[in-house]
């Protein structure tokens, strides 16, 4: 993977603490807009790692890339990946 590692791992990681919050949160039988508030949350953190790994494709991938051909299958996959994204 040629994304910052320590970057996308921090984001992980942060992200899975936020679940776990939410899941005691659930079982706290909290307020469903807090629980609602911090699931955004933790979404728009999965989605930030998810666009550093996504640009490192391109960057690293679509960039060096050894043929026309082989670039092509490199930008099918980032169409692909942004098609379920979107």
């Amino acid at each position: 993977m040629m994304a910052d590692q320590k970057a996308v791992l921090r984001l992980l990681k942060t992200a899975r603490g936020q679940i776990d919050g939410i899941i005691k949160m659930v079982e706290d039988d909290r307020y469903c807009m807090d629980i609602s508030q911090q699931v955004t949350a933790a979404d728009a953190m999965l989605r930030r790692a998810n666009r550093e790994i996504l640009t490192a494709h391109l960057k690293h991938c679509v960039e060096n890339a050894q043929d026309g051909r082989e670039r092509a299958e490199k930008i099918d996959e980032l169409v692909n990946a942004l098609g379920k994204i979107l």
